[in-house]
C-alpha cells in the first residue's frame, strides 16, 4: 500500500467525519506531499518519521509578520498523530504489514497548558469589540466552556428548547449534551430564526461571489472568520494575553466556583478527572479567601475582648 492509498483510505473511512475535517484533509496532503505519494507504507521506518517530523519543525507559521515556527502541539496534531493513526489502522484493521514505530519517540515535549480566566471587565470589554455574529458565538463560549469547533459545529438538529439541552461533538468525534443555562436557552432563543441549520451565523457586509456571498445574507460562522474576529476584538479591548480558548478556561473556573470538579469535568467532557484539576486553583482561591475573612473575624473578636477588659478594668 502506498501513502497516497493509505491517506485516502483512512479519509474515507475517519477523517472526512472529524469535527474539523478541513485540517484533517490539510495534514493528509501535507503528509503525502512530504512523504511522497508512491512511496510505500512498509517502508517508513523510526528514520523517515523523525525525518518528517524535523521538516514540519521549520515550518513557519503563516500571517505573521515576524517569523515564527509552529509550536511543538501544533507539530503534534499536523503530522506525528495523523500519520501513526493511519500506520496502526493499516496494521491493525487493513491488515497491511508496517515496520514497527516507536512513536513516544517521535511525540514532541508539549507546554503544560495554562488556565488563563477573563475578569467580568475583561470579557465585557471583548465582547463590546467584537460584530454581530462573532459577539454571539463568543458570549455562547463563554457561557458554555465549548471548543471553538465544538461551537462552529453545532446544528439545530442538536437544540433541544424542550429538554433545555444541547449536544455538541467534542474531540473523538465523542457527542456530549449540556444543559441549557437560562443566559443560554435565551441566546440561542433570538438565534433560531436566522439559519435553517447552522446555529452561529453572520450577516455580510459586502457581496464575495468567491464564496458566493450576498450583502446582507446569513453565513455560517467559519473557523478562519471566527479566529480573525476574536484576534481583532481582543486586540481592539486592550485585553493582553488572551485567546478563544481561554473562552473555556474561563467557564470551567467560573462553575468551579459554583460547584465542584466534577461538575465542571462533565461540563467540559474531560473523561479523566485530572484532566480537570488544572483548574483547581479556584477551589484554592476560594479557600484562601474563607481563610482571610476566618481570619479577619477572629481578629476583630480579640480586639473587642482586649477592649472590653481594658473598659473593665478601668472601672
Amino acid at each position: 500500500m502506498t501513502v497516497e492509498d493509505a491517506v485516502s483510505r483512512y479519509w474515507s473511512e475517519i477523517g472526512q467525519h472529524h469535527v474539523n475535517s478541513d485540517a484533517t484533509l490539510w495534514s493528509l496532503d501535507w503528509l503525502c506531499t512530504n512523504l511522497g505519494r508512491r512511496t510505500k507504507l512498509n517502508t517508513i521506518t523510526d528514520k523517515q518519521v523523525a525525518e518528517i517530523v524535523a521538516k514540519r519543525r521549520n515550518d513557519l507559521i503563516p500571517r505573521r509578520k515576524t517569523p515564527t515556527r509552529i509550536s511543538p502541539t501544533t507539530v503534534n496534531r499536523t503530522v506525528t498523530q495523523p500519520l501513526r493513526e493511519i500506520m496502526l489502522r493499516a496494521s491493525n484493521v487493513w491488515n497491511v504489514r508496517t515496520q514497527k514505530v516507536d512513536w513516544s519517540e517521535h511525540l514532541l515535549r508539549e507546554p503544560g497548558e495554562r488556565v488563563r480566566e477573563a475578569s467580568a471587565v475583561e470579557e465585557a470589554k471583548i465582547m463590546s469589540e467584537l460584530e454581530r455574529g462573532y459577539d454571539v458565538a463568543v458570549r455562547f463560549a463563554f457561557l458554555s466552556g465549548c471548543r471553538r469547533m465544538e461551537i462552529l459545529g453545532l446544528t439545530w438538529d442538536k437544540v433541544d428548547f424542550f429538554g433545555r439541552t444541547f449536544t455538541v461533538i467534542g474531540k473523538g468525534n465523542k457527542p456530549r449534551v449540556i444543559p441549557m443555562s437560562q443566559a443560554i436557552f435565551d441566546l440561542l432563543w433570538q438565534e433560531k430564526d436566522h439559519h435553517p441549520r447552522v446555529v452561529f451565523t453572520f450577516v455580510a457586509k459586502r457581496v464575495v461571489k468567491k464564496q458566493g456571498y450576498a450583502r446582507g445574507s446569513r453565513y455560517p460562522l467559519t473557523e478562519h472568520g471566527l479566529k480573525t474576529a476574536m484576534r481583532r476584538g481582543v486586540a481592539n479591548s486592550g485585553v493582553t494575553n488572551f485567546r478563544f480558548h481561554d473562552t473555556r478556561h474561563t467557564a470551567a473556573t467560573r462553575i468551579l466556583r459554583k460547584s465542584n470538579l466534577r461538575v465542571a469535568q462533565q461540563l467540559l467532557g474531560h473523561e479523566d478527572i485530572s484532566t480537570t484539576t488544572k483548574y483547581a486553583h479556584a477551589m484554592v482561591d476560594d479557600v484562601r479567601s474563607a481563610m482571610d475573612a476566618m481570619s479577619a473575624a477572629e481578629i476583630g473578636v480579640e480586639v473587642d475582648h482586649l477592649t472590653a477588659r481594658k473598659n473593665q478594668n478601668k472601672t
